[in-house]
């Protein structure tokens, strides 16, 4: 013990290293990542975001000018008061009876402006207009509703579609490899597809309305809710699969008894996420004509109509709170 004692103390100081963090091959990847992301940030006109955000809040406290606070401005000053009513021109109308007009509805006298291309100018002259203190936001609540219905009859096809193959992609209850490797590339085919591009296709085939945006949303969902059904049949507890088999079950009652229970809640809760996905989703794609909320949206905002621009936002806010709300009081009662 004293000969390795001695032998110990006589060894060299500078053979015991110590741990070092930064070194020249740390220092280069740094290097080469920080220029790489200032090249990614300025094509993405990061530093030009970085440099109006700057401006707009010195613009706030009164320092210099700024053309993003200038346009919010512009659309605050438009937007506000929101508008809920619908006005219009009686001579547009057929059939309208004075006598028994919609509820809380009256005529108004105002001007009729009309662009004459011949003498390249306006023109004004006296009209009757029909006002409906809350009938635009009639339509609006009208047009929300069928987005819901294209959220859920999109789901409802999303899950008729990725139930089958969900259970063909689980890997220990596919039939064959062949089966499971056509099934997971079917659903990622599917997940590949954004919505708003199939939908510019599904238009071209069906023609503007809302049968376009549900296949769109169904198409997409259906990859996605797949692929959360196979990775959880995957997932589930060998052991009860393993005791039924052991039994003499075969696979379908094996799925039915021992794995279904397990996955059940973790299904609902993926077809309440997207359901409430799709709902958000259809609201956008009403801009390329698939039905929707989205297409009013889109026209008012061409028009520079932002009062009418911000009651469909806000009809939009509400409806994602509300089914947020609804969403979370369902999950709770069946998780």
């Amino acid at each position: 013990m004293n000969t390795v004692s001695q032998i110990n103390k006589k060894r060299d100081w500078r053979e015991w290293q110590t741990y070092q963090a930064i070194t020249p091959k740390t220092i280069l990847f740094l290097f080469f990542a920080f220029v790489l992301l200032a090249w990614s940030g300025h094509n993405t006109e990061m530093d030009r975001a970085a440099v109006e955000t700057s401006k707009a809040v010195l613009s706030a406290v009164g320092i210099g000018d700024s053309n993003v606070l200038n346009g919010v401005s512009k659309f605050g000053r438009q937007a506000f008061p929101i508008q809920f009513s619908a006005r219009t021109e009686l001579s547009r109308l057929e059939g309208v009876d004075l006598q028994h007009l919609p509820w809380f509805s009256y005529v108004e006298e105002g001007v009729s402006r009309e662009y004459d291309v011949d003498t390249d100018s306006w023109t004004e002259e006296k009209a009757e207009y029909l006002v409906e203190p809350i009938g635009y936001l009639k339509k609006v609540l009208w047009m929300m509703w069928e987005t819901i219905e294209m959220g859920f009859w999109g789901t409802m096809i999303s899950i008729i579609i990725s139930l089958p193959l969900g259970i063909l992609a689980a890997r220990n209850y596919s039939p064959h490899p062949i089966v499971y490797q056509i099934a997971r590339g079917w659903l990622s085919f599917h997940r590949s597809m954004p919505e708003l591009i199939v939908a510019l296709f599904l238009v071209l085939i069906y023609g503007f309305g809302p049968i376009a945006g549900v296949l769109a949303l169904a198409i997409h969902t259906s990859g996605v809710l797949g692929k959360f059904f196979a990775d959880e049949i995957e997932n589930a507890p060998k052991g009860p699969q393993m005791a039924l088999s052991s039994a003499g079950a075969n696979s379908l009652k094996v799925l039915r008894y021992a794995v279904f229970p397990h996955v059940l809640p973790a299904w609902i809760a993926y077809i309440q996420y997207i359901f409430e996905r799709n709902i958000r989703t259809a609201t956008v794609l009403g801009i390329v004509g698939a039905g929707g909320i989205g297409m009013e949206l889109k026209g008012r905002w061409d028009l520079f109509d932002y009062d009418h621009v911000a009651t469909i936002l806000l009809i939009i806010f509400i409806t994602v709170v509300v089914l947020e709300f609804f969403s979370q009081k369902l999950r709770n009662k069946t998780l």
